[in-house]
């Protein structure tokens, strides 16, 4: 599983026209489901995007100190397959690694649902719609922005 991590002072999602998700403080996240993925990639995505540092602490003194839950941030989440693009040969992005619909839905929401686990009650994970052309919107705070792979993370 892949995750594009984004440290947003607002974000946004649009289909047909219409805003249907929308944050201020927080994080914006894109997230790709690989055909290998299973239950152990949700967990490490999930934990990865709630608890990765990407704010300073309170006074400002020293970068890195604090996650989306301690800044009482809000997560808005982007299912995109084509994170697993290849363009090694030619010119056309090759997605055999990205998982077909039904399983890449099944494993996105449930990265959704451990995220809003984590969440303190009040606050609610926000996505896009599964599989719709969007637009998204944001604007990049520092900018920081993680990439991350479940399968590559040693």
């Amino acid at each position: 599983m892949r995750a594009v991590i984004q440290r947003a002072k607002s974000g946004s999602v649009t289909v047909d026209s219409k805003i249907v998700s929308q944050i201020s403080h927080g994080l914006v996240v894109l997230i790709g489901v690989g055909h290998e993925d299973t239950a152990e990639d949700v967990e490490k995505v999930a934990n990865k995007i709630i608890k990765t540092k990407l704010w300073p602490s309170v006074d400002g003194a020293q970068q890195w100190k604090q996650s989306v839950l301690d800044v009482g941030g809000e997560v808005l989440c982007v299912s995109q397959f084509t994170l697993f693009a290849k363009v090694k040969k030619g010119q056309k992005p090759d997605f055999h690694n990205a998982a077909k619909g039904p399983q890449a839905k099944e494993l996105y929401d449930q990265v959704l649902a451990k995220i809003q686990a984590a969440l303190p009650e009040g606050r609610t994970v926000k996505d896009g719609v599964f599989g719709a052309m969007m637009d998204v919107a944001l604007v990049n705070d520092g900018p920081v922005t993680i990439q991350y792979d479940t399968k590559n993370d040693k």
